[in-house]
């Protein structure tokens, strides 16, 4: 079963996440990815996480459990393997507020980080585009 990671269309940091974890889930084996705020977030997250939830990256894993902010980016490192899982392991290992903190920092700074896509979505190759979801 596949996590599904919630992303903000609009968003070029964002944009970059997901593509670098296309790039090493080649398989297509570990994760889905859909628009925060399209259906698929809107039908699998509850009203009132999707009030709380950050408008940057959020995941929902096989088993249910609703990750934001510094938790779902340590979660998908891990779940990577090889170094990305060591790497992620360490950012657990962080305080979570103390990370939490850190990641709301980069969110705040994202849109003038990482220049917004051209497209608001671009669209998947063929190819690809059977793990995104509306």
């Amino acid at each position: 079963m596949h996590d599904i990671v919630f992303y903000d269309s609009g968003c070029g940091a964002c944009h970059r996440a997901v593509r670098f974890l296309l790039a090493r889930d080649r398989a297509g084996a570990l994760f889905r990815y859909a628009p925060l705020g399209g259906e698929t977030f809107r039908a699998r997250v509850p009203q009132a996480a999707r009030a709380a939830a950050p408008d940057s990256l959020a995941v929902l894993t096989a088993s249910g459990r609703l990750l934001f902010r510094s938790e779902a980016t340590a979660h998908l490192l891990r779940r990577l393997g090889g170094a990305w899982r060591g790497i992620g392991a360490l950012l657990a290992w962080w305080p979570r507020p103390l990370a939490d903190a850190a990641y709301d920092v980069f969110a705040r700074l994202r849109h003038r980080v990482a220049a917004r896509p051209a497209a608001t979505c671009p669209t998947p190759s063929p190819r690809l585009r059977t793990r995104f979801d509306g």
